[in-house]
C-alpha cells in the first residue's frame, strides 16, 4: 500500500510535524471532493441485492437498458465469495437471499445456467435449503415472477390501508421505511401483479422441491406464542380474502395510490430509498399511469440517480447521503480549522437551504403540533427528515459559532426536543415506536419493521443539545442521559445500531457525554474508555465485523483494523479525557502509517447496517473525514506523544 508516511518513532518534536502533515493531506483530499455548490457527496454502497434488484426491476418492467445490465453483472460477478454464493458485506458469510436475488439477475443478463460461477453458486444454494428457504422480500419478488405460488409469501392485503388507528397493525405504528415500502407493495400483492419477464427467464433450478409441490413456506414464522397467532390469522384473512366486496378493495387502493404518491419526492424518490422507489415505480405501472406520466416519469429518474457507472462495471446505490457526508465533513474541518474557512460556509449554506420547514411531514402523526426544523439524509426527502441528520447538522453548525445560523439551531433544537420517546432515548424518525409485537408477524421476518429509541441516535442528540446549553433542554437531557446508562452494556460499551457496532456506538455516546461536562458520569465514560482499550487490535487499530450483531461475543472485533473504526476509538478515548495513553497514542499512529499518499484512508469493509443481520452499508467517506476528525482532534488537545 502507497503511503504518505511510516510509523514515527523519533520523539514528540517529529511526530508533532508528521501529524500536521497529514492532517494537512486528509484535508486537502476532503476539500478537494467538494462540490461547486458546497455540500459532500460520496458514494454509498450495499450489497448485491441492490443492484441484483435493479436488474430484476428492468425484467420486470421490460424497461432493459443492455448496456447497463451487462455492467452490473460485471459487478454481481466480481463480488461472488468463494463460498459460491454472496454475503451481505465484504468478507461475509454465504447469504441465501442474496445469492438467490443475485444469480436470478445474473441469468436475466444472459449468464448461461451452466458456466462455472452459475454451477458453483447454484450448488451452494441448494445446500443451504433452496430458494424456498429465502427471506420473505426475496420470496415476494420471486412470486412477482412467478417462481412460487402467491401462498409463498405472507397476506399483506391492501385493505391494511382501512384500518382504524386503535387496531394492533397500522402504517403509522411502524417505522417509516417500512411504511414507504409497505404501501405501494399492498397494491403488488393485492392485485398478485405480474413481471413482464421479456426473456421469461426461470429458476426453477434452484429450489429443492417444486414451488407448486412446498406447503411449509412461513414455517420460519413459527416460533413463539404471538409468532404463531399471527400466522394462524395469515391462513385466516388469506381465506377471507375472496369475501372482500370489490368496493372495498376500490376504496383501499384509491386511499394506498393517494398516499404514496403524494410523497413521491420527485426525482429523489419515495422516501430517498431504493426499495420503496422500486415498489412505487412498478405499483404505478400497474394501477395504469402510462409511461409518460410524470409520475412514471419521476419514478424512473429516481431510480437511474442512484445508478453508479465506472469504466468496466455498476452497481445501485441504496439511497444518497449528501447531508450525512456534508455535516460530517464540516465537523471534520471545523475540528481542523477551529475557523470558519470558505469551505465550510459553503457547506454551511448548503445543509440551511435543506432544512425542513412546515411541511407536512409523517412525524407530524405522533406530534400534530410540533414545527419543523430538521434535516433529511438525502437531497429532499421533506416528510422524513431524520433525528441522526438533524442533530449532527445541528451540533455543526453551533460549533460554527455563527449569529447568523442562530434561528436555524434553535428551530433544529425545538424540534429534536419534541421528538424525545417516552423512555427517554431517541429514534431515526419516530416518536415511542416500539410496539415490538409487530415484529412477529410474518412479513416481517426481517425483525426490522420498527425504529424504536438507540443509543447512538440519542447520543447524537445530547450532543448537540448538550453543546447548545439551552436550560430549556435540562429535562431533555436528564432523561436522555438516564436512558443512555440504562443502555451501556457490563463491558462499558454501547450498541451501535447504525454504524458497526460496539465502537461506533460508544464513540457516539461518548462525543455526547463528553459535551455536559458532568464529573458524575465519568465512571461510565472510564468503563467505556477501558473496553475501547481492551478491544485494540495488536497493529494499534480497531476493527470490527458485522458478525457482533449475531455473535455479540464478538463485540470490538472480528475483522483487520479500518481507519474509520480507529478514528472512532480515538475520538471515543479522547472524549473520555484520555490525552497520553499508550492506546491512543498507537490509534494515532496507525492512521498516520496508513494514509495513502492521495490523503484517503482506504477501507474495503462494510461500515454500518441498514437492517441489523439482514441488510449491510459502506459510506466511502467514513474512512476519510473521520480520520481527519480525529487527528487533529488529537493535535488540537495537544495530546503527549508516547515512545
Amino acid at each position: 500500500m502507497n503511503r504518505i508516511l511510516q510509523p514515527m518513532r523519533t520523539g514528540p518534536g517529529v511526530f508533532r510535524s508528521s501529524l500536521e502533515r497529514v492532517v494537512a493531506a486528509a484535508r486537502a483530499a476532503l476539500e478537494g471532493m467538494q462540490a461547486a455548490d458546497g455540500h459532500w457527496c460520496f458514494e454509498f454502497e450495499a450489497d448485491c441485492t441492490i443492484p441484483a434488484e435493479y436488474i430484476l426491476m428492468q425484467h420486470y418492467m421490460d424497461e432493459r437498458d443492455p448496456r447497463l445490465e451487462a455492467k452490473m453483472a460485471v459487478y454481481l460477478r466480481g463480488k461472488q465469495a468463494d463460498h459460491g454464493g454472496w454475503p451481505l458485506y465484504y468478507g461475509g458469510r454465504f447469504d441465501l437471499s442474496a445469492s438467490v436475488k443475485a444469480y436470478y439477475a445474473l441469468k436475466l443478463a444472459g449468464d448461461d445456467r451452466d458456466l462455472p460461477h452459475m454451477r458453483r453458486a447454484r450448488e451452494t444454494i441448494l445446500a443451504h435449503g433452496g430458494a424456498e428457504r429465502a427471506n420473505v422480500f426475496t420470496r415476494i419478488t420471486l412470486a412477482l415472477f412467478q417462481q412460487v405460488p402467491w401462498r409463498a409469501v405472507p397476506f399483506i392485503p391492501v385493505e391494511i390501508m382501512l384500518l382504524p388507528r386503535w387496531f394492533p397493525f397500522h402504517i403509522y405504528k411502524v417505522a417509516s421505511w417500512s411504511r414507504t415500502v409497505m404501501v405501494p407493495l399492498f397494491i403488488l400483492c393485492s392485485l398478485k401483479a405480474r413481471a413482464k419477464n421479456p426473456l421469461q427467464v426461470h429458476i426453477r433450478e434452484l429450489f429443492r422441491r417444486p414451488p407448486e409441490q412446498i406447503s411449509d413456506y412461513l414455517s420460519h414464522a413459527r416460533q413463539g406464542t404471538v409468532a404463531r397467532l399471527f400466522l394462524l390469522l395469515d391462513r385466516f384473512w388469506r381465506h377471507m380474502e375472496a369475501w372482500i366486496p370489490p368496493r372495498i378493495r376500490h376504496r383501499a387502493l384509491r386511499k394506498a395510490e393517494a398516499w404514496f404518491t403524494a410523497r413521491l419526492n420527485g426525482e429523489d424518490g419515495l422516501n430517498g430509498i431504493f426499495p420503496a422507489m422500486v415498489n412505487a415505480h412498478e405499483a404505478l405501472e400497474l394501477l395504469g399511469y402510462p409511461a409518460d406520466h410524470p409520475y412514471r416519469r419521476q419514478t424512473g429518474a429516481a431510480l437511474r440517480k442512484l445508478v453508479v457507472e465506472r469504466a468496466a462495471d455498476a452497481y445501485c446505490q441504496p439511497c444518497v447521503s449528501p447531508v450525512w457526508d456534508t455535516c460530517l465533513a464540516l465537523h471534520a474541518l471545523l475540528e481542523q480549522e477551529e475557523e470558519v474557512t470558505p469551505a465550510i460556509e459553503k457547506g454551511i449554506q448548503w445543509l440551511k437551504d435543506r432544512q425542513i420547514g412546515q411541511e407536512p411531514g409523517d412525524w407530524r402523526e405522533q406530534r400534530p403540533q410540533l414545527a419543523g426544523g430538521g434535516w433529511a439524509f438525502q437531497y429532499a426527502n421533506p416528510y422524513y427528515p431524520d433525528l441522526d441528520d438533524t442533530a449532527a447538522v445541528g451540533w455543526a453548525l453551533a460549533k460554527a459559532r455563527r449569529e447568523e445560523d442562530r434561528d436555524s439551531i434553535e428551530k433544529a433544537a425545538n424540534w429534536l426536543a419534541g421528538m424525545q420517546s417516552s423512555n427517554g432515548g431517541f429514534a431515526a424518525y419516530d416518536v415511542d415506536n416500539t410496539r415490538y409485537y409487530l415484529n412477529e408477524i410474518p412479513f416481517a421476518d426481517h425483525k426490522a419493521l420498527l425504529d424504536p429509541p438507540t443509543a447512538d441516535v440519542t447520543g447524537r442528540v445530547v450532543a448537540f443539545l448538550g453543546h447548545l446549553g439551552r436550560p430549556r433542554d435540562r429535562d431533555v437531557l436528564r432523561r436522555a442521559v438516564a436512558y443512555l446508562l440504562r443502555e451501556q452494556e457490563p463491558s462499558g460499551a454501547w450498541f451501535g445500531r447504525w454504524g458497526t457496532n460496539y465502537i461506533y456506538g460508544t464513540w457516539s455516546v461518548l462525543m455526547a457525554l463528553a459535551e455536559l461536562k458532568d464529573t458524575s458520569l465519568q465512571p461510565a465514560m472510564d468503563r467505556a474508555a477501558a473496553w475501547l482499550r481492551a478491544v485494540q487490535q495488536k497493529d494499534g487499530g480497531w476493527g470490527e465485523n458485522n458478525d457482533s450483531y449475531a455473535d455479540p461475543g464478538q463485540a470490538g472485533c472480528g475483522q483487520a483494523s479500518t481507519a474509520a473504526q480507529t478514528a472512532w476509538a480515538c475520538l471515543g478515548l479522547m472524549a473520555a479525557g484520555d490525552r497520553d495513553s499508550t492506546a491512543l497514542h498507537r490509534g494515532i499512529t496507525w492512521l498516520q502509517a496508513h494514509q495513502e499518499k492521495n490523503g484517503h484512508w482506504w477501507d474495503p469493509f462494510f461500515n454500518a447496517p441498514g437492517f441489523p443481520k439482514v441488510f449491510y452499508l459502506i459510506y466511502h467517506g467514513y474512512s476519510l473525514y473521520f480520520p481527519l476528525w480525529a487527528l487533529a482532534r488529537h493535535r488540537n488537545l495537544g495530546c503527549i506523544h508516547r515512545d
